[in-house]
């Protein structure tokens, strides 16, 4: 775990997308703050939603880095996970060809598996 200070929040509905990004973070051990968007209500059309996350979709992050540190602010499940991973040092390997093959499954998931899966 990362020792500096920050504050995540994280922008989730219960979908699949949401989940993927919430369970990474409790594999993780990492503290966040958890902001319900209920997307059966449109809240993700509010523009308080739409100007942090112009796609307006689920899962939104936020990554407070600190005084003076300018925000990260990710859209997209899938680079959610990147960021995280690569953020804490955690999960992706350091060989280059296991680290693409990481990269490849991912993107599947993102793009072939998880839009079937609803």
């Amino acid at each position: 775990m990362s020792t500096e200070p920050s504050e995540l929040k994280l922008y989730f509905w219960p979908t699949p997308n949401g989940y993927k990004v919430s369970v990474l973070l409790e594999i993780l051990g990492l503290d966040y703050q958890l902001v319900p968007i209920n997307i059966t209500e449109g809240q993700q059309h509010e523009p308080d939603f739409v100007a942090k996350f112009p796609s307006r979709k689920i899962p939104g992050l936020i990554h407070h880095r600190g005084e003076g540190v300018v925000d990260r602010v990710l859209m997209e499940s899938g680079a959610i996970l990147l960021y995280l991973a690569e953020w804490q040092k955690r999960l992706l390997p350091s060989d280059p060809n296991q680290y693409w093959q990481v990269l490849q499954w991912l993107f599947w998931q993102v793009g072939g598996l998880g839009p079937m899966a609803g």
